[in-house]
């Protein structure tokens, strides 16, 4: 009956569309596109053409069309509403779409903006969306073709939800569509044409039918309404009603009412005055400035209107200069009446798209008798505007980023012009009218095509500053600087730079900045500038520096290959230099002379020793001298002004006996990371003067000797003395500490921390992680405490005060296995942003089979000095349906929704790719690239750094060697240890770090700053996110394979910070140092901290037990195994009879499963996701587990379920069916809330980013029942159920289901193991509050349910109403031939049909409704009526 009925329902739908396609003439009689020009087909999403939310097998299946409209989108695209992705079109229309990738459809929105979306919902969704048409044509179509079709008058395009571009008649829209997939990593044809119809897509591309109404903009560019008006003070005037218009910076009246042919009195605002009038309602008195000031009573008739006009003239009054600012207004011309404004001086129309024609076009502005300043930049002009020419008061013009490739000659006529950028072109020359201009001052040339320094330069005396950053300049010869004398200040960062010529040159006195950042140089002789003060060449390639030192003020040359720097005479005058990531093995002897060198970078070198002299130096106040080899530190002679000494990562084995009391400013020292076996002394007396601030003394092999030497540090803030030798810290000791706030005691050997840790009143962190700690602290008395980790200790139990401190955000208790906390303690913690448990889960025969997987992890993330966490982590150790894993790491820099998102649906992502794909390149990038379309309106302008590894077997060869493929975006790092020795397995997308990287953003013209970020916002060149960034900023990852074997110990995920502070090697060395990935991650962590990271950090350790044929079975229990019962073998009807049997092995996706409680009811089951799970037990009868099978010795499964008479199993058979899990993320994921939400969910113990407890997690649970009608057979259905009406049939643990003629099976194990991972937020469906599940890749878009999830009080997570009938079995091709060959050996217990044939890519595409495959009508044989599934859903969780 479920086939017939979607055999009819596919049959109205198809004759519906027909029917509706008839009316609108728009195609041919039988329905169908026909191909010709223009290949269009209009569709209108109307009210009466709405599709129910419910399935189509449901009562309202016959009157869907077509053409589905719902409202569930709204956070994705900000719209009122949006297409499904699988109901768009009928057969014939899909028939057509698929015979030629060149076609595909358009979505035309209407002019309505929404100035707020509204709250979605059930109800909300059942809208339709009366403005949304769907266009059917090719990529030959052009807008011309559109508009005779629709009998439109335009097409407008917009992208990332930012500005409005009106199409030109010959621009073909769904060609514009492709190029942009194509320009984001998309190149299979096939797959562009199916996103291209994806209704995400439209936050990122979107097409309008008319120029969409923003009342906002409308607002703050012109306001005008008919008004009673009264001019001057007197009250010998009368009211009059007149038009009255607020532009630009002047009040207009009309003397005639709702006419503006007459006489127009203009008000100039800007200085004047606007007051509220009390003795009328809502009316406002505008005055001129000046003495001879005029006044305008303006009488509104509602409130809003005076709010506005208030609002609005209240900013123009307030402004000092007459400035219009109309930028990113997506304008085509400047309002008609802002030309009444005859006082302005600044108009700023950047970010628009301004053409020349029109009565505000252009060619008008030279109507503007005062404009001095005018900024056109980003208005995709194409050609110089040479009516801007005319305008002679000009003193400033920005033309930056509009593709100009030449400048006409007619500049020349501007000469007061004192500024003129042109930045962002593609120019490669000037006219020689350009230097007639005698008053220009500033030029701006960057990122431009230039190949050499153009002689009009000359004769520009006034240019004080040559900005040619991003061009092609490959030789500097200074000889040409030497004939521009009036050049002080010269960039040219980004060039290209292979060689600066000095040859035969007369000395260049009048620079005295140059930048020569990021170029080729392999040596840099820049001796004849004898008046350099500043220079900047980090990243080249340079050998040797040589420098003049008369005036040299700061050099920064960090990054290149120097072993020596040349500088004669000596730089007096110095007083910065970055000499940091070179190959010195000593500092020059110049360095010592230097008489007020205040900092000093020579980290990363190779220096054996440092100067005396230099230390003792009474000018250094800065010394950075970490990760070189120096062995000690050359003693004080008298007081020095130190007050920053970083020695970190030396071999340093003790420091001077003096440093403390000589250097009294000392405030920061990090001498991390060396072998010091004690400190010095504060001070030679009893009393001290030291200022010390911060120390950080991690990894040494200090003892708690050291802890008397600490206490005369009275001003100490931050210790970090992590990794030492301690076993006790003195009480007397740590309570004379009473000015510090941060402590770091971890991985030391430390049994307790005294209690005089009370005394520390201004403590708020408490890191103490990896110690032998039986006893809590006392610091929950503490009035400024804020984070406490105590993992990886001996607690035992928590002595709680009476009342907890308000401040209290963070208290990490994991890895404390002996460690039980009772309710009421829960209860008290309650309060906490973040609180990290460890799962307790009850110990069940079953619970070993995740213990099998060869691998296991562990993470860590801090916010060090940041006040939110910016980063997450995905980790499942069990993904997918074999023995599998996923990892990710993602960091949103500055921003926590990103990362939260990507957490919770990457994983889903990738489970869905690899049902269309076995190439790792392509099912990796289009993990990516989808992730990147899910992120909705959050993707516009928000964007995160992400790195995903997924282990897997090789689809060619499914029993081999386990293969780790990795790709990643931005900056997140991964790394291999094989054989002790670091694997990189990442690229690094940073514009420092990549060339290739560089050159592209360079090509595509974007500006990129001097700090190295695109447009000021990012270092990186590749995001998920900030697709406004675009094309600069691309989401296409990395993707590298590497196979993997038994020499491979384990993988490190890190982001930026970690990797910035520990080196790969070192962060290998540290984790084969501890055995516990948890804890070797936090020891990661905890090192970046106390090497001087103040950002976020995250790190994740996986450890591989890779064998030599990476075999992971368990060894067998018995030939006879007695953990099948012989009735569960005997021929029994398909309804499962009570008893305990073996629960069947079920494959999931995320890795983890939850546990039901035989004694537990559906309602007690169906609790909220996010909720702590079930304290209760199941029951004390025996639930034997199967025997664990690897991939290269398979059982014999169906799905995961065993099948019966296979050895070790007793259940029944199934069908394969890949299931993506709904999120797939850790215990540290989102807590159910969004960045607005202020009360958490119940139950959910929240971080405002994270979630930290256990989660209850329950899988979809079904009914199987018999179609007989005869009472025994009732009887045996109703004893196997726990429920009185029979509705859920139980083993032990074990719930079977069909649904959509689809055999699902969740079995008890993977159910405990569900409740026990945090890696998982749910299995095989989504549950609604009517208790229906439907398969979560074809149902629901994930970012737009974890956006909005948070707020509902059903779960996490949501689903249309009922499942789709399309949702069917998938069959990978690699394993049909394996199933098929099972089913065939299990005859005797099995009778069923052969499988339908399937095609080798048998795929559930955007254009396709396939029906789900027959399935057998009789299960299991055996005497008595045929059982059938029948279609039952019952209510359980999520």
């Amino acid at each position: 009956m479920a086939m017939e009925d979607v055999d009819n329902n596919a049959a109205v739908e198809a004759t519906n569309t027909k029917t509706d396609i008839k009316e609108r003439g728009d195609v041919g009689v039988n329905g169908a596109c026909i191909d010709r020009q223009p290949d269009t087909v209009v569709h209108q999403a109307g009210l009466n053409r709405t599709a129910d939310r419910g399935s189509r097998n449901g009562p309202g299946a016959h009157t869907a069309t077509g053409i589905r409209v719902l409202k569930r989108n709204i956070k994705r695209n900000g719209s009122r509403g949006c297409v499904t992705r699988k109901t768009r079109f009928g057969s014939r229309e899909r028939d057509w779409l698929k015979g030629d990738t060149q076609r595909g459809c358009v979505c035309l929105y209407g002019g309505t903006v929404d100035p707020q979306p509204p709250a979605s919902g059930p109800q909300a969704s059942s809208t339709p969306q009366t403005d949304l048409q769907l266009v059917l044509c090719s990529t030959s179509t052009t807008v011309e073709e559109l508009c005779a079709q629709r009998d439109g008058q335009g097409l407008y395009v917009q992208l990332h939800g930012d500005l409005v571009r009106r199409l030109d008649a010959a621009e073909r829209p769904l060609q514009i569509v492709y190029d942009y997939l194509a320009a984001l990593g998309y190149s299979d044809p096939t797959r562009v044409q199916q996103e291209a119809a994806n209704s995400d897509l439209s936050c990122l591309i979107r097409f309008y039918s008319e120029r969409p109404v923003n009342a906002d903009q409308q607002e703050r560019t012109l306001l005008k309404g008919v008004f009673s008006v009264r001019k001057g003070k007197s009250q010998l005037h009368k009211w009059a009603e007149r038009q009255v218009i607020l532009c630009g910076t002047c009040l207009i009246v009309a003397s005639v009412k709702d006419s503006l042919t007459g006489k127009m009195h203009i008000l100039p605002l800007v200085g004047g005055k606007v007051e509220e009038v009390k003795r009328r309602q809502h009316c406002l008195m505008f005055s001129s400035a000046g003495y001879q000031a005029q006044t305008y009573f303006v009488n509104f008739d509602t409130l809003v209107d005076y709010q506005r006009w208030h609002r609005q003239a209240s900013k123009v009054v307030s402004q000092t200069i007459c400035l219009v600012d109309l930028s990113c207004y997506s304008l085509e011309a400047v309002p008609e009446y802002l030309f009444y404004c005859q006082d302005i001086t600044h108009l700023n129309l950047r970010h628009n798209f301004m053409s020349l024609q029109g009565p505000g076009g252009l060619l008008n502005l030279p109507r503007f008798s005062q404009l001095k300043s005018l900024n056109l930049s980003h208005n995709r002009l194409g050609l110089f505007p040479e009516c801007v020419c005319e305008i002679l008061t000009l003193t400033e013009l920005n033309l930056a980023c509009n593709s100009l490739d030449i400048i006409p000659v007619q500049i020349g006529n501007l000469q007061s012009l004192q500024t003129l950028s042109l930045d962002g072109n593609h120019l490669s020359s000037l006219p020689e009218e350009l230097g007639g201009l005698n008053q220009l001052n500033g030029l701006g040339l960057s990122f431009n095509n230039f190949s050499h320094i153009s002689a009009v330069l000359e004769r520009l005396s006034a240019v004080d500053k040559l900005a040619m950053a991003g061009n092609r300049v490959e030789c500097l010869d200074l000889c040409t600087l030497a004939k521009m004398s009036h050049l002080k200040n010269i960039d040219l960062r980004l060039n290209g730079l292979r060689c600066v010529k000095a040859e035969n040159t007369e000395a260049v006195s009048q620079v005295t900045q140059l930048d020569l950042r990021d170029n080729c140089l392999d040596s840099l002789d820049l001796s004849s500038i004898c008046n350099l003060e500043t220079l900047h060449c980090q990243r080249n390639q340079l050998g040797t520096l040589t420098l003049s030192g008369f005036t040299l003020r700061m050099l920064n040359a960090s990054s290149n290959r120097l072993t020596t720097v040349n500088i004669y005479p000596v730089p007096n005058q110095l007083t910065h230099m970055d000499l940091s990531q070179n190959l010195l093995e000593y500092l020059p002897d110049w360095v010592c002379d230097c008489r007020k060198i205040e900092m000093l970078d020579v980290t990363q070198n190779l220096l054996f020793e440092l100067p005396s002299r230099l230390l003792n130096s009474l000018s250094l106040r800065k010394l950075l001298a970490g990760n070189n080899h120096l062995e000690r530190v050359p003693d004080l002679l008298d007081h020095i002004p130190l007050e920053v000494l970083d020695l970190q990562h030396n071999k340093l084995a003790e420091l001077p006996e003096s440093l403390f009391y000589k250097a009294l400013n000392l405030k920061y020292l990090n001498v991390s990371a060396n072998v010091l076996a004690m400190i010095p002394p504060s001070s030679q007396s009893e009393e001290s003067l030291s200022t010390l601030q911060e120390l950080y003394l991690t990894r040494n092999n200090l003892n708690e000797n050291c802890s008397a030497l600490l206490v005369g540090h009275q001003n100490l803030r931050i210790l970090h003395i992590a990794y030492n030798q301690l076993f006790s810290f003195p009480a007397s000791k740590l309570s004379k500490m009473e000015m510090l706030e941060e402590l770091n005691l971890s991985g030391n050997k430390l049994k307790t921390i005294p209690s005089t840790v009370s005394s520390c009143k201004r403590l708020h962190t408490l890191i103490a992680h990896s110690n032998h700690i039986t006893v809590f602290p006392e610091i929950l008395n503490l009035p400024e405490i804020k984070l406490v980790d105590l993992s990886c200790n001996e607690l035992t139990e928590i002595q709680l005060p009476e009342s907890l401190p308000a401040t209290l955000q963070e208290l990490d208790l994991t890895g404390n296995s002996s460690l039980m906390l009772e309710h009421k303690t829960l209860n008290v913690f309650s309060h906490i942003t973040t609180l990290k448990l460890d799962q307790k889960s009850t110990t069940t025969p079953g619970d070993s089979l995740s213990a099998s997987t060869p691998w296991n992890h562990g993470y860590s993330e801090m916010s060090g000095q940041r006040n939110k966490l910016c980063v997450s982590v995905l980790a499942v150790d069990r993904f997918g349906d074999g023995v599998e894993a996923c990892y990710g790491i993602f960091d949103g820099d500055r921003n926590e929704e990103v990362p939260r998102l990507l957490q919770c649906t990457m994983g889903d992502v990738l489970c869905e790719e690899l049902q269309h794909s076995s190439v790792d390149s392509v099912y990796m990038c289009n993990t990516f690239l989808t992730s990147h379309r899910k992120l909705g309106m959050a993707g516009q302008k928000l964007g995160s750094s992400a790195l995903l590894c997924y282990i897997h077997h090789e689809p060619s060869d499914p029993g081999g060697c386990f293969s780790l493929t990795v790709a990643n975006v931005g900056t997140c790092q991964a790394v291999l240890c094989r054989d002790g020795r670091p694997v990189p397995l990442s690229k690094v997308y940073s514009l420092e770090s990549c060339r290739e990287e560089m050159e592209r953003v360079k090509l595509s013209k974007a500006i990129i700053t001097e700090d190295n970020k695109v447009s000021g916002v990012t270092c990186c060149s590749r995001l998920l996110g900030c697709s406004y960034l675009s094309p600069w900023v691309l989401p296409k990852p990395w993707v590298h394979t590497e196979p993997l074997c038994s020499q491979d110990e384990f993988l490190i995920l890190g982001n930026r910070a970690l990797f910035e502070r520990v080196s790969f090697q070192e962060a290998v060395c540290t984790v084969q140092d501890v055995r516990d990935p948890r804890a070797a991650a936090k020891k990661l962590c905890s090192l970046a901290q106390s090497y001087g990271c103040k950002d976020n950090i995250e790190a994740v350790v996986v450890s591989l037990h890779i064998s030599e044929d990476s075999c992971t079975c368990e060894p067998p229990a018995s030939s006879t195994d007695p953990r099948v019962p012989p009735h569960i073998l005997a021929p029994v009807p398909v309804t499962v009879t009570p008893g305990p049997s073996d629960p069947a092995t079920l494959s999931c996706s995320s890795g983890a499963v939850s546990e039901f409680n035989s004694e537990t009811s559906a309602s007690e089951v169906g609790s909220e996701a996010g909720s702590t799970a079930s304290d209760e037990h199941p029951s004390s009868g025996h639930v034997a587990r199967p025997e664990r099978r690897c991939s290269l010795h398979p059982a014999t499964t169906l799905c995961g379920i065993m099948v019966l008479g296979a050895p070790g199993t007793g259940t029944h058979p199934g069908l394969f069916q890949r299931q993506p899990s709904s999120a797939t993320f850790s215990n540290q994921s989102d807590n159910g809330l969004d960045s607005d939400d202020e009360a958490p969910l119940e139950g959910v113990i929240s971080n405002g980013s994270k979630l930290e407890v256990e989660v209850d997690i329950h899988c979809c649970a079904f009914q199987l029942r018999s179609a007989s009608d005869s009472p025994k057979d009732f009887d045996l259905e109703k004893r196997g159920s726990d429920y009185p009406n029979g509705k859920m049939c139980r083993q032990n643990s074990v719930v079977v289901s069909a649904t959509n003629g689809c055999l699902l099976a969740v079995c008890g194990r993977e159910i405990a193991d569900l409740k026990k991972s945090p890696s998982t937020s749910s299995l095989f469906g989504k549950k609604l509050s009517n208790g229906s599940v439907v398969a979560p890749e074809d149902s629901h878009n994930l970012i737009e349910v974890a956006l909005e999830a948070p707020k509902k009080k059903s779960g996490y997570f949501t689903a249309p109403a009922q499942q789709d009938p399309e949702d069917q079995l998938i069959l990978p091709p690699g394993l049909e031939q394996e199933v098929r060959e099972q089913l065939r050996s299990q005859t005797t217990l099995v009778s069923a049909p052969p499988l339908p044939s399937l095609p080798p890519a048998f795929k559930d595409t955007v254009w396709d409704h396939p029906h789900p495959p027959a399935f057998a009508h009789n299960i299991v044989p055996g005497p008595g009526p045929v059982p059938i599934l029948q279609q039952e859903v019952y209510d359980t969780a999520l």
